[in-house]
């Protein structure tokens, strides 16, 4: 069935999203809003992962309910090189970058959700339906925290 298909390119995209998050809170880990944030919203995209897991089952998918981790070795040499970098000018460059990287992983992650919320309905599939409603908002609020930090960002980094 294709669903299942669906649901596993959703686990993928949600472990890609809260990777990314953790990447970004390590990588700019002077900036404690960005540090902080980005792993509560990570939070909540590994509860997606956790969720879309369970249900794939539904669907004869056998998908990994744990979300995928960081890697001890690099997670240390990004925090080392942040605090190297520190409030360097690439710094504010880089952040850009990895916002924007964000941004553009949640509006996928998020056009996914709606998706799948447009099909539990046209299958009746009042869990799956009742899933994308809990999951599709918290990834709306992870792309418009990604916006609003690229706006709140670019003039400081761009302009000085």
């Amino acid at each position: 069935m294709k669903f299942g298909l669906v649901l596993e390119e959703m686990h993928r995209s949600e472990n890609d999203l809260a990777h990314h998050l953790l990447v970004i809170s390590e990588r700019h880990k002077v900036d404690h809003e960005i540090h902080h944030l980005a792993r509560d919203l990570a939070r909540w995209s590994q509860q997606h992962v956790r969720d879309i897991a369970d249900i794939a089952k539904n669907y004869g998918q056998n998908l990994d309910p744990e979300p995928r981790g960081e890697a001890g070795l690099m997670e240390t040499i990004r925090e080392k090189g942040s605090e190297m970098v520190g409030r360097r000018p690439e710094t504010g460059m880089l952040l850009l970058r990895d916002l924007r990287e964000l941004y553009l992983k949640a509006c996928g992650v998020s056009a996914d959700w709606e998706l799948l919320a447009q099909a539990a309905q046209g299958m009746k599939d009042k869990n799956l339906l009742a899933l994308a409603q809990k999951c599709h908002p918290q990834t709306i609020r992870q792309m418009k925290w990604a916006n609003g930090k690229l706006k709140e960002s670019a003039t400081q980094v761009l302009v000085s």
